[in-house]
């Protein structure tokens, strides 16, 4: 049990205050700070910091012995990687528009772009590494986010309620065929428009998205959010695309879980993201980064229809903890906390690879063995826990404050 000393990267997009507050570190920050890395991902390991204070790569550790680190069960699944990589994300202004690969597609998209010589930093390349992408987003605070296609009847109800002119002939074809083939046609069309007809299209949405907005419609969120983003990025497709996708609002604790070919975006807001540990990106608009239409189009799934939000289960045995189930081989998430006066026990899930980090209060962890050191984490501190670790118990360091604790470990094999 080590604590950890985690990457921090300065995104144009993230925000001064969230990151340097949540470390103790001045406020705000002279660079926007935008996600906090905890893992073993090669770009930015987190490094191990003894007892001693001396640090070691936490890339590094698991590669040297991975059975102790990890546990031969993930080693023999993982290949002796790290599967997931925890982070707090802090976004003040949109990010790009994107979806991942299933596994399938990305050892097969790895495969052909290391074939054709493609070097895996270039900017065109789609695949670096050979894995899947889910992830998943828990919110800390109020978290906006587009992800998913809005059932195809409601976004033509949408596209009739702003009804600007020259999207007439589009909004017949979605209502022609209201489904995920009919979203397809739409999107493919949109992503695809010549430049020239696409300047002259997006200034008629978004004043029409601005009227119905200012008049308080029924869409009046949804429109909101296509004029911030069309003034954003006034010549991209991706702004008509983003009028396909659902709107979401996640409030603390609350939680999305997005597979493979999902199409999302987050908007704004705090959170907590779990995803497997790859780079594996394939992006739609709103960023001036490569964007591949074709394989996007392989990747997506047009699937429609409102994306269930997560509450999280309470674990066996524990009513303080909730756990986020996915189908995610990967990772699992769990929430632990504590009201203000609550100063009970809690027992970490599985005997494996864990990595916890404490967004509010702060709390001590220990080996229930007694063989294990004794570890207070403050708010913005994380521990790593190796599979070789005894089961670890926790409670909160200041029982007359709220506390509120994230534990990631590899999914269920």
């Amino acid at each position: 049990m080590e604590l950890l000393r985690n990457a921090v990267r300065p995104y144009a997009w993230g925000s001064r205050t969230v990151i340097p507050e949540l470390l103790g570190n001045p406020s705000p920050a002279d660079h926007p700070e935008a996600e906090l890395w905890m893992g073993a991902h090669p770009g930015d390991p987190s490094t191990l910091v003894g007892a001693d204070g001396a640090e070691r790569s936490l890339l590094d550790v698991v590669a040297n012995d991975p059975d102790s680190q990890l546990g031969t069960t993930c080693t023999r699944l993982w290949g002796g990687r790290l599967p997931f990589l925890l982070k707090i994300l802090a976004a003040d202004e949109p990010l790009s528009m994107q979806a991942h690969p299933t596994a399938e597609q990305a050892r097969e998209g790895y495969a052909r772009e290391e074939g054709a010589g493609v070097p895996r930093d270039a900017g065109e390349r789609n695949y670096p590494d050979p894995t899947a992408k889910p992830e998943l987003v828990c919110a800390l605070t109020e978290f906006h986010v587009l992800a998913g296609f809005r059932d195809a009847l409601r976004t033509v109800e949408l596209l009739r309620a702003i009804e600007p002119p020259s999207l007439s002939s589009y909004i017949d074809l979605l209502a022609g065929q209201p489904d995920a083939d009919g979203l397809r046609a739409l999107f493919t069309t949109w992503i695809t428009l010549p430049q020239q007809t696409l300047d002259e299209v997006l200034p008629d949405v978004l004043s029409a998205c601005a009227t119905h907005a200012d008049a308080g419609g029924e869409f009046a969120t949804e429109c909101h959010t296509i004029v911030e983003l069309g003034e954003r990025h006034p010549r991209d497709a991706g702004v008509l695309a983003a009028l396909l996708l659902n709107r979401i609002v996640l409030r603390a604790g609350e939680a999305i879980y997005l597979p493979p070919g999902n199409l999302h975006l987050y908007l704004r807001g705090t959170a907590v993201e779990i995803l497997a540990n790859s780079d594996n990106v394939l992006r739609c608009g709103l960023t001036p980064k490569h964007v591949d239409v074709p394989e996007l189009l392989r990747v997506v799934d047009f699937a429609d229809g409102d994306m269930p939000v997560l509450r999280g289960e309470c674990a066996a045995g524990c009513d303080r903890m909730l756990v986020y189930p996915t189908d995610a081989a990967e990772f699992e998430l769990a929430r632990l906390y504590w009201r203000a006066g609550d100063a009970g026990e809690a027992r970490l899930p599985y005997a494996g690879p864990r990595i916890v980090v404490c967004t509010q209060g702060s709390v001590v962890l220990r080996g229930v063995d007694g063989s294990a050191r004794e570890v207070e984490l403050a708010k913005g501190s994380s521990v790593w826990l190796p599979a070789s670790d005894p089961e670890i118990a926790l409670w909160p360091a200041d029982a007359g404050a709220d506390c509120h604790v994230f534990c990631a470990t590899p999914g269920k094999a």
